[in-house]
């Protein structure tokens, strides 16, 4: 399993691991969890960058609507893997 760091906004950096990715409608999305144990906690990030940037930005999906739509998407990757 990948992980990857991210700087935040405070200028800390959080680690995360990544489960699953994919494109809705253009937009990048990443599956993350804190740990690679049982006991991980999952999270939904979206990419903001600008197309034309070197660098990736993501943020987490805070939209209801939004991160129980790219939930399930993640939700039928995971199955077809057999993870869930």
């Amino acid at each position: 399993m990948d992980k990857i760091s991210f700087v935040t906004e405070d200028g800390n950096t959080e680690e995360f691991y990544i489960e699953e990715q994919t494109v809705i409608a253009g937009t990048s999305y990443l599956l993350v969890s804190d740990s690679d144990g049982d006991e991980a906690n999952a999270y939904i990030l979206r990419d903001t960058s600008d197309p034309d940037s070197p660098d990736a930005c993501y943020e987490m999906v805070e939209d209801e609507h939004e991160l129980d739509a790219v939930y399930k998407v993640f939700q039928t990757l995971m199955e077809d893997a057999d993870l869930v």
